[in-house]
């Protein structure tokens, strides 16, 4: 074989290489598993797992602990019945007063661990999107103030998805930091309704990365979920609350009775 046949026989092979490596690229680009993960590794990755995270939102303060499959989600109210403790793990849902077990019905029960469980998922984002019962779906590009972010479906298996496996999430995660910058979701609970949240004031508080968001619902009632990013760059959504966790701290775990 000649010289020059041996470099047109190594070109061939070095261009399938690139041929093959960009698939694979352009494959795991838009897979939103593949998205969510660098997500979630950016913004906590492992620390996550070993945590006791706790924190402050409209005056309430509120508990996230994990540790080697178990888990807790905890606030605490101080109104004028004493202080009110809601508890809520691996075993189910209790609530104290003044640290006495409070019986409650299936009702009120689902609605306490629904607010709980509801104000902890948000706070933790994008962690819980690697929930067994999460389905993910890439909806391609779309451009939200200028700026292009991968378009995420999230909805939820009926088995395990808890009370709310109805509702549907959409996520914006930006294609190089893979931070999730904008979210949106449709409920059906309390009457219902679609909301838009705009990621700020991000800070990393002992390797998790945290935000703050104003929140949004749409103008029109024609509007879906799937429209929130065009209806934001539109003007046609109001701003409904600003949602800001505060004395954010990051620790070890320490499971103890609640």
């Amino acid at each position: 074989m000649t010289l020059f046949s041996m470099n047109k026989w190594i070109s061939a092979i070095l261009f399938i290489i690139f041929l093959i490596a960009t698939a694979c690229t352009t494959d795991r680009s838009t897979d939103p598993q593949y998205i969510i993960d660098r997500s979630i590794g950016v913004h906590g990755g492992s620390r996550y797992l070993q945590s006791e995270i706790t924190f402050t939102f409209r005056d309430i303060d509120y508990l996230a602990r994990r540790q080697n499959g178990l888990f807790s989600y905890e606030r605490r109210i101080t109104d004028n019945q004493g202080e009110i403790h809601d508890v809520l793990n691996n075993d189910g849902f209790t609530r104290k007063i003044n640290g006495e077990k409070v019986s409650l019905d299936e009702e009120w029960s689902g609605r306490y661990q629904r607010s709980v469980n509801a104000v902890i998922y948000f706070a933790l984002l994008p962690y819980p999107l690697n929930d067994p019962a999460v389905r993910k779906r890439h909806l391609g590009m779309e451009i939200i103030k200028d700026q292009e972010y991968h378009k995420i479906e999230v909805t939820f298996e009926p088995d395990g998805g808890g009370t709310d496996f109805e509702d549907i999430f959409v996520y914006w995660i930006h294609p190089e930091h893979y931070t999730m910058d904008y979210l949106a979701y449709v409920f059906f609970t309390d009457d219902g309704g679609i909301r838009f949240r705009e990621a700020l004031n991000p800070r990393e508080v002992g390797g998790i990365r945290f935000a703050d968001y104003n929140n949004y619902r749409p103008l029109s009632l024609t509007d879906s979920v799937y429209d929130m990013g065009t209806a934001f760059n539109e003007g046609r959504l109001e701003m409904v609350s600003f949602i800001a966790l505060e004395h954010i701290e990051v620790n070890q775990p320490t499971f103890r009775s609640p």
